[in-house]
């Protein structure tokens, strides 16, 4: 008997959710081709500033 590609249990887990979440937001922005050599390792496309300082401001705040 084959074994199943991933645990039937493990899309219920919350944090696997979140995870997924997190990676199919990202997708689009993921390029599969090398850069610099055939290395056979993407890269990630910058989002933007735009992006960036909404991460900024949502980020919690430092107390020093």
């Amino acid at each position: 008997m084959d074994k199943p590609a991933i645990d039937p249990k493990l899309p219920n887990i919350p944090l696997f959710q979140e995870l997924m979440a997190e990676e199919l937001a990202i997708q689009e922005r993921f390029a599969a081709e090398p850069v610099h050599a055939k290395t056979g390792k993407g890269f990630l496309k910058s989002a933007g500033v735009d992006e960036l300082r909404r991460i900024k401001q949502a980020a919690p705040k430092k107390e020093l």
